[in-house]
């Protein structure tokens, strides 16, 4: 069963060019689920619903959030099809379990205000800082993902033309205009603070060769998704969001975007995201937010 995973995994790669994160959480989702068939004692051929079922049974109980769940099902289904175009499997009762409807939340974002006010935490007299204030300022101006920050080279950002190439999810590039802002905090930690940084590196016995990368940590290698979290977490503790993350940027940049009247299909090709029901989710934040003021503000509301 080991090498039909690995091909079914390299379909996902290969055929569908999934994200390389993607892949791996099919492979997580899917082990798992075999170690469960393993544990009552079953082989894929005898596989039906009522497995599936205790299958989901086991996962609630576990105190998997839904949307895990819905995940990890989507996952076992995918593989299940795979097995069955391979003539491995015969049958598709398992298409009739039903997933778990996702908990519609909210995504979290902040007031402008609160923008404002995190992006004058990073001390501007310390090379760090002046990285720090970059990154916060091109996370919040561009609206891209952690993991697209840390694609980035000096190479993909046009600070003449104001606009940086993205590489997102699959592999697929997308032109995402920079504010000016977010150009200014990019020259300043161009030409006063990645030349530190990476002299860091060079004058490393260990330092190994960091390419292009546009970030760089205090060893002059480049930045890590990790890395990226934390000091976004640690500069919002600052403003008393100490659960701050860089998709709260995104979630903001997102949100003020729609409330100064951008449009969504706008907001989704600068997000990246392939269904618009995606980028949706965004308006429901500006209707929540209208419906707040309007009571707030209206003598009879």
């Amino acid at each position: 069963m080991d090498n039909y995973l690995k091909k079914f995994l390299q379909s996902l790669e290969i055929e569908k060019n999934s994200a390389t994160l993607t892949v791996r959480g099919y492979k997580k989702d899917i082990h798992q689920f075999l170690d469960f068939l393993g544990n009552v004692d079953l082989e894929l051929s005898d596989l039906n619903y009522l497995t599936l079922r205790q299958y989901l049974a086991l996962l609630k109980e576990q105190n998997y959030a839904r949307s895990s769940i819905a995940r990890k099902m989507s996952a076992i289904r995918s593989f299940l099809r795979f097995l069955k175009r391979e003539g491995i499997l015969h049958g598709n009762t398992w298409e009739i379990i039903s997933t778990p409807k996702k908990e519609k939340k909210l995504p979290k974002f902040l007031y402008l205000d609160e923008i404002l006010e995190l992006l004058e935490v990073p001390f501007r007299g310390s090379v760090l800082g002046l990285r720090d204030r970059a990154i916060l300022e091109i996370l919040y101006g561009t609206g891209i993902r952690v993991s697209e920050l840390t694609a980035l080279t000096a190479s993909m950002v046009d600070l003449e033309e104001g606009y940086a190439r993205i590489k997102g999810k699959g592999a697929k590039e997308r032109i995402v205009p920079v504010g000016v802002y977010a150009l200014q905090a990019l020259a300043v930690y161009l030409k006063k603070s990645r030349p530190v940084l990476e002299a860091r590196r060079r004058r490393s016995e260990n330092g190994s060769e960091n390419g292009e990368a546009l970030f760089l940590n205090r060893f002059g290698q480049p930045l890590s998704d990790r890395g990226v979290r934390r000091l976004v977490q640690k500069h919002g503790a600052k403003i008393g969001k100490s659960d701050l993350s860089p998709h709260t940027l995104r979630h903001s940049f997102a949100s003020h975007l729609l409330n100064a009247g951008a449009g969504i299909r706008t907001v989704q090709e600068i997000l990246g995201h392939v269904s618009i029901s995606t980028t949706q989710i965004y308006t429901h934040i500006t209707n929540e937010e209208l419906k707040k003021i309007y009571l707030k503000a209206h003598p009879r509301a």
